[in-house]
């Protein structure tokens, strides 16, 4: 067996791990990624959910996660706005292609790929005077790796079993945490589905008025799961949900849909755990073959969309994970707004350091809307959505680095669907952004606790929040404000403000920067119309170029969202936007206020 030494170990080359490898390394750090998979991203390339959700405003786009939209929107011709679930949809190939790159551009990471951990190395007690247990590495199948810290980035959270870490699995009552949405006592849901639906993504293709080729029927194939599917949507808007560039379409389909939540407790167990992949896998397969019964031949599977030359994902894409048990649990009240954000996380002498009482905690940015996943449908949550750009959005909340560390562990943590949040609470917490978002900041943490000779539990938190904010190539916000997005000059004067005061945040989340317009993208289209105000934040353009058409107006630019609550119904409207066909809406990217004609030079 291989023996590696490094600063930080990762294991788990998914959407937090692989954010982790590539901050850890940036900083300065010795960094060894160790994936099970070929691809890296999880989520977002090799489970094949290429259609992220939640940060989608310009403001929340920053870290990592701003830096992979800006590198997709360069490699990927014709653009992201494609579907109706997602401002971003691309080719999973194009993403996983984009990490590689960057984790091949530094020379301190190595990177590992095809390892399963099977044993986690921990010391206890090391001075015999009653300390926490160190975590030293983890060994693999044919290579053992010792580091000074331990990144849990597993799907699953499976260092947390392998290591007897405490975690948690399943549903919290609401006598635990005092949760408005949690279950009062157990039932037949919290007995059926303890964790949320995994799905196995599937992409089909349109071939148009070429015959694809026949899926095949699986065993115990049974369409009457199916028969329900898109009836509140249509067919068409069916397929448009995941829209992907070149007539193709994620099937990652809720209602009667490929969710899969048979027996998930078989994903606690490696050998049970492929018995669920099968069944899982076969039941999009399934559906599939339902879509082109009912829709006809031209639709059928796009082979070659993943790296294993077919159109199914690498992985199933995963809502839920084995649960840490941290210094901090995150829960659904910390993530409800008071206004149009949520509390700021504060910490009063929880990881053995004096903070004062206006300490903030926050690390990692989100905004999704509380969303969970179960085949026998939606369960009633507390709201936490407003309506901003003319769409529905989440309302932003921040991730406390405490939930990144275990009470009595040292030398480790977390940092994809496994930190310390309650079942209710990951519903929010989930989301592909904010996971990247934690993974940058728990590899920045470990490079500090390297720089500053200290267990995560003893880091200065405030010295990782400044390394974020200020970190030289994907500079991450730490405070959610709707007007202020990274482009704009003042980006970092106010967030150092809030880090100074953050008694002073403001519970509408807008800070008095001074207006900032950003220059629109090259792929932003010239309209004109009429612009007709139906409601609250809900506005439709009936344009009169490029055609005559209705068109839903929305945006994720602070200052256009300004702008469109000033206009007036039955003013004419110019400006630049992107036209999705999939959404029926323009997503504008700059306005002609004069409301004139659009005049060329503005065009340019």
């Amino acid at each position: 067996m291989q023996e590696l030494i490094a600063d930080v170990l990762v294991v788990g080359g998914g959407t937090g791990g692989t954010a982790a490898a590539i901050q850890a390394a940036r900083r300065g750090a010795k960094t060894i990624l160790v994936s099970e998979f070929e691809w890296l991203g999880g989520m977002l390339t090799s489970a094949g959910v290429t259609a992220p959700d939640g940060n989608e405003l310009a403001a929340f786009q920053t870290g990592i996660w701003g830096a992979f939209l800006r590198e997709l929107e360069r490699r990927q011709p014709g653009g992201l706005d494609n579907a109706w679930v997602s401002f971003f949809t691309y080719e999973p190939r194009i993403g996983a292609e984009i990490f590689a790159d960057w984790v091949k551009a530094l020379p301190n990471l190595q990177w590992i790929a095809g390892e399963i951990p099977a044993a986690v190395l921990q010391e206890n007690d090391p001075c015999g005077i009653g300390e926490a247990a160190r975590i030293l590495g983890v060994e693999f199948q044919t290579v053992r790796v010792e580091a000074k810290i331990t990144i849990d980035a597993t799907e699953l959270g499976d260092l947390l079993a392998l290591g007897n870490i405490p975690h948690r699995w399943g549903w919290e009552l609401q006598s635990e945490f005092n949760e408005p949405s949690a279950p009062p006592e157990p039932n037949e849901l919290t007995q059926t589905y303890p964790v949320q639906a995994p799905t196995w993504v599937v992409v089909m293709q349109d071939f148009g008025e070429a015959e694809a080729p026949e899926i095949p029927k699986p065993e115990h194939y049974n369409p009457d799961l199916f028969e329900k599917a898109w009836q509140n949507y249509g067919a068409e808007a069916f397929l448009n949900y995941g829209r992907l560039p070149g007539d193709r379409f994620m099937i990652n389909w809720p209602i009667s849909g490929n969710d899969y939540g048979e027996n998930p407790n078989r994903l606690l167990d490696r050998s049970t755990r492929l018995e669920f992949h099968e069944d899982a896998k076969n039941h999009s397969l399934a559906f599939a073959h339902f879509i082109q019964t009912k829709l006809g031949r031209r639709y059928g599977l796009a082979e070659n969309t993943f790296s294993n030359g077919t159109a199914f994902a690498l992985h199933p894409y995963y809502r839920e994970s084995r649960r840490l048990i941290g210094i901090t649990t995150l829960r659904e009240q910390d993530l409800l707004p008071k206004g149009q954000v949520a509390p700021l996380p504060y910490q009063v002498d929880a990881i053995g350091c004096e903070y004062a009482e206006n300490f903030c905690q926050a690390i990692a940015i989100g905004n999704y809307a509380n969303d969970h996943h179960y085949p026998s449908g939606d369960i009633p949550l507390k709201s936490k959505s407003i309506r901003w750009g003319g769409r529905w959005t989440g309302t932003p909340f921040t991730i406390p680095y405490t939930c990144l560390i275990p009470k009595e562990i040292d030398n480790f943590l977390v940092c994809e669907k496994n930190i310390s949040v309650t079942h209710i609470a990951n519903g929010a917490t989930r989301l592909q952004p904010l996971v990247l978002g934690i993974g940058q900041a728990a590899g920045m943490a470990a490079a500090l606790c390297i720089e500053q000779i200290c267990h995560p539990r003893h880091l200065d938190v405030r010295s990782l929040q400044l390394a974020l904010l200020t970190d030289a190539i994907a500079p991450a916000a730490i405070f959610p404000l709707f007007n202020l997005s990274p482009k704009h000059p003042e980006w970092l004067v106010w967030q150092q403000y809030y880090l100074d005061h953050p008694e002073s945040y403001p519970t509408n989340g807008e800070c008095p920067a001074s207006k900032s317009i950003q220059a629109p993208s090259d792929q932003a289209k010239p309209f004109n119309g009429i612009f007709h105000r139906k409601g609250v934040q809900d506005y439709t353009l009936k344009s009169t170029e490029p055609s005559q058409t209705e068109w839903l107006i929305v945006t994720v630019d602070p200052e256009v969202n300004a702008q469109l609550q000033k206009i007036q119904t039955g003013q004419s409207l110019s400006g630049l936007g992107k036209f999705n066909q999939s959404g029926n809406w323009i997503l504008v990217e700059a306005l002609n206020t004069d409301n004139q004609h659009y005049p060329e030079a503005f065009v340019k």
